[in-house]
């Protein structure tokens, strides 16, 4: 149940100071890339590509988290084996 609805909820990241957001459900999908248009100089791809890979990282990491907060909420100080496997703790 907990997996069903934190595919509902999302959490966004943002890199270049904005100028790359990325949006990422409980699921670990990656729901949605914005790109300022300031951002995209075809003389620098590499730096837009890092500044992609840098926002995707991060809102995954955020998305993680999220679940594993959920799955404590539940659980709480519970130690429930393999648990932990299934959300990368």
């Amino acid at each position: 149940k907990i997996q069903e609805e934190s595919k509902k909820k999302t959490v966004e990241a943002s890199a270049g100071g904005g100028m790359v957001t990325v949006t990422a459900n409980g699921a670990m999908e990656i729901i949605s890339i914005k790109i300022e248009r300031d951002v995209v100089n075809p003389d620098d791809i590499e730096m837009l590509q890092d500044l992609i890979v840098a926002a995707v990282n991060e809102a995954l990491r955020r998305a993680q988290q999220m679940v594993s907060e959920e799955m404590s909420k539940v659980t709480g100080s519970l130690n429930i084996p393999g648990l932990g496997n299934i959300f990368g703790q």
